[in-house]
């Protein structure tokens, strides 16, 4: 009676398994790897040697064959696994840095803290004054529709007030339909809607946030920049409201020494229009270069809402009335740290950042 080839399999599954554990580096590993369960294993021969079986005893020994060829290879790649591990902790072990014995007196460089930026902190500071003052925060989104930031301020395109705002417009949808918001007007609509939608009128809020515009920057101005929004709405209320508020913030921000004036002027979502001015905390009115020489400094823009404002957002103009202003933080930031050119807010220069600390 003819001896199978498979009669010592387990035998050699066993002693392949031996080996394979063995192994102590990935290196030895590999080396062994043909004779494992590579070519040159005893496997291979087996599989050679199933040629001389009977066809009827062939495929149930090739599936036993199989079966041990499984089992080595798994027992091959769990063994790899363990040992690449080992390598990679060795590896971190050998670049750790032990930081033990570091004397930290020898450390000369000095580790800065980190603070708001004075725009952060003059807008916190200008939020604290209105809160104080009866105001809510509001915020909203910097990249707007058309309708908001212009259309429902009473800007239908190609009226020319648009002129007045250099505006970025955003790859998004149909040409010139959404941009980077030029002031933060389109938040009052964005409230209007809310109270009206809500039932929650009357509204006292004022919207700090990031502005654009392609202005080219100098003493006074900058592309991107910050404004605070102001908007009342509510019955009974008038221009001297708006002149109330102006004044008493002027007062409580800048100081009882400087004061605020209205001149007539034009938007297109108030009416009557006001700019309003601050003495020049500079040059205290004596005139200079960033007032350019009148003593006054332009802080913003004011009036009573257009009535087509209110229209637009569904407001009975005949029941409520109110004002709305607004005005950079990055320039109360230069008047109120008298700072001559407020292209040093992007300039990062740590000699002047260290001032405000």
């Amino acid at each position: 009676m003819t001896t199978s080839p498979l009669a010592e399999l387990s035998t050699h599954v066993a002693d392949l398994i031996s080996r394979v554990h063995l192994a102590t580096t990935l290196a030895d590993l590999q080396a062994d790897e043909p004779f494992l369960i590579g070519k040159r294993s005893v496997l291979s021969s087996l599989q050679k040697s199933l040629g001389a079986l009977a066809p009827e005893e062939r495929k149930a020994a090739g599936a036993q064959l199989q079966e041990a060829r499984r089992v080595v290879e798994e027992a091959f790649a769990t063994h790899r696994a363990t040992l690449e591990r080992s390598a990679r902790s060795a590896a971190l072990e050998a670049d750790r840095l032990d930081l033990g014995d570091v004397v930290l007196a020898q450390v000369h460089a000095p580790v800065a803290v980190g603070h708001p930026g004075i725009v952060a902190a003059t807008q916190r500071q200008l939020e604290d004054v209105f809160v104080a003052m009866g105001f809510r925060v509001s915020e909203g989104p910097e990249v707007e529709s058309d309708w908001y930031n212009f259309e429902a301020l009473n800007i239908p395109p190609a009226h020319p007030a648009r002129g007045m705002w250099d505006t970025f417009y955003v790859d998004l949808g149909e040409p010139e339909t959404v941009v980077l918001r030029t002031h933060t007007s389109p938040t009052q609509i964005h409230l209007m809607e809310r109270a009206v939608a809500d039932d929650s009128l009357p509204i006292h809020s004022v919207m700090p946030g990031r502005c654009y515009r392609r202005d080219t920057p100098d003493a006074r101005h900058l592309a991107a920049f910050h404004q605070i929004e102001g908007l009342v709405v509510d019955r009974g209320i008038s221009f001297a409201d708006l002149a109330g508020v102006i004044e008493t913030f002027t007062h409580a921000y800048f100081g009882a020494d400087i004061s605020s004036r209205l001149r007539p002027a034009y938007f297109p979502f108030t009416e009557p229009s006001a700019e309003f001015e601050i003495t020049c905390t500079i040059c205290r009115g004596d005139g200079c270069r960033t007032c350019s020489h009148t003593g006054w400094i332009e802080l913003g823009g004011c009036g009573m809402l257009d009535p087509a404002v209110l229209e637009a957002v569904g407001i009975d103009g005949d029941e409520w009335s109110g004002f709305a202003f607004g005005f950079g933080i990055d320039r109360c930031a230069q008047m109120r740290h008298q700072i001559a050119d407020m292209r040093a807010l992007i300039e990062n220069d740590v000699r002047f950042l260290r001032q405000f600390s």
